[in-house]
């Protein structure tokens, strides 16, 4: 937990710096900061006589649960963090088995912030699995061209271009900053883009194919295994972990429309939406023939109106 990460910690400061008192090392600070996980947790289970019991030996039974073995009844009990004495640990091996080691450690870091407390469940393992799945397919889909069509530069297909590379810089921002689950929502983001995206034209094909292997790359690093399975299955010969990360193109990240907040006297009152840079005076069109403000307006005349381009209009009367 917590406290035994912090105990660490203070261990191996004051030996690095003891160390370096004496001449050892010429470290005064070992570590640049600290980040404590969250706890795993489930619930707790026990028989009538108050012995704790495993997730394993345990059926729910309508809205309560009983003992898989002698059918009597068992008391369930707080969500708390997973412990031997209190038997509210899963064995991995049953996961692995059952799942795959890919499937568990998605589920794990897509539940929750790696800083907070997460509770196991057998549903969440679930849709991780069925995720894994479902990109599976799509990179075992025989429509897809060859390995090494360029993706489209314009027209159709640049839209689900785009998602591939607002996903790219959007992991990797993630995934520096220990947003797991934030990593996590992105491959899900950009399936979603490529299962949504329809048509049977070349470009069209090429940008799902350039997608579909976007997907492959940013979810290496999350479960591996799969990932080196799929980008097999897309033809290429050598192995994932020896190839490049992907680079996201900034020109292609940056969205052509943005939404806008309106105020009437610094107090939201709506969202339009508008061409990224656009003139002040189109924007400011634009706010004041929202059917919303103007009925905000009542008539009123403003007597200014602010435009900071891409962010904010305030209407002043």
């Amino acid at each position: 937990g917590v406290e035994h990460a912090v105990l660490h910690l203070l261990y191996s400061r004051f030996f690095t710096r003891a160390l370096s008192e004496v001449g050892y090392l010429d470290l005064a600070e070992p570590f640049s900061g600290l980040m404590t996980q969250g706890m795993v947790c489930h619930q707790t289970y026990q028989d009538k006589d108050g012995k704790w019991l495993f997730p394993t030996e345990v059926i729910q039974d309508g809205d309560g649960w009983r003992h898989g073995e002698t059918g009597k009844s068992v008391k369930a009990g707080r969500i708390e963090k997973m412990s031997k004495s209190k038997r509210n640990v899963v064995d991995p091996e049953i996961i692995i088995e059952s799942y795959g080691a890919d499937t568990a450690r998605l589920f794990m870091l897509s539940d929750s912030p790696p800083e907070r407390d997460m509770e196991w469940t057998e549903s969440g393992v679930e849709g991780a699995s069925r995720f894994l799945k479902r990109i599976y397919r799509m990179a075992n889909d025989d429509s897809l061209p060859a390995k090494g069509t360029p993706p489209p530069t314009e027209g159709d297909g640049m839209e689900l271009v785009r998602a591939a590379h607002k996903a790219i810089y959007g992991l990797s921002q993630d995934i520096e900053g220990f947003r797991f689950n934030r990593a996590v929502a992105q491959l899900h983001t950009l399936a979603n883009a490529i299962t949504e995206t329809k048509g049977a034209s070349p470009f069209i094909a090429a940008a799902r194919r350039f997608a579909i292997e976007t997907l492959v790359q940013l979810i290496s690093p999350l479960a591996p295994h799969i990932a080196e399975e799929m980008w097999n299955a897309l033809g290429h010969q050598t192995m994932l972990a020896d190839s490049g990360w992907p680079t996201a193109d900034e020109s292609l990240i940056a969205d052509n429309v943005i939404k806008i907040a309106v105020q009437v006297n610094g107090k939201l009152r709506d969202t339009i939406t508008l061409p990224r840079d656009c003139p002040k005076q189109d924007a400011e069109d634009a706010a004041l023939a929202s059917p919303t403000i103007v009925r905000y307006l009542d008539k009123q005349v403003p007597k200014r109106v602010i435009v900071v381009p891409n962010r904010i209009i305030n209407v002043v009367v």
